[in-house]
């Protein structure tokens, strides 16, 4: 009889939902957004202020961005589960990027919201 030991945190069927939904995501963003700025009468600075300035657009961005970086890390993470074997090199690796993402996250916020 083999005796196998699963080996791994069984990401798979999370780490695929969470791909194909953020991308969903992503996708339906970038469509509304084009239909958004094709509807535009003017693409000059007043007209692009005042649709930023409609908190609809402010938290769908937000939303688009969080998929962005939740895409981000999930394929990175993959990547580096793949690719690096050091385990103590995998884990700053993916302090670095985690930290990256952290603040990538706050950044987007505070130009949405403006500080």
């Amino acid at each position: 009889m083999v005796n196998r030991q699963a080996v791994g945190a069984h990401y798979g069927l999370r780490d695929w939902l969470a791909q194909r939904v953020t991308a969903v995501v992503m996708a339906i963003y970038t469509l509304l957004f084009l239909a958004v700025l094709a509807g535009m009468p003017k693409l000059d600075y007043p007209h692009w202020k005042a649709l930023w300035a409609l908190p609809v657009i402010r938290y769908a961005t937000l939303l688009f961005l969080l998929s962005l970086f939740i895409h981000a890390w999930v394929g990175i993470r993959n990547i580096f589960m793949d690719y690096i074997k050091p385990a103590d090199l995998r884990l700053v690796l993916y302090v670095l990027v985690i930290a990256a993402l952290v603040c990538y996250t706050a950044w987007s916020i505070r130009i949405l919201w403006g500080t």
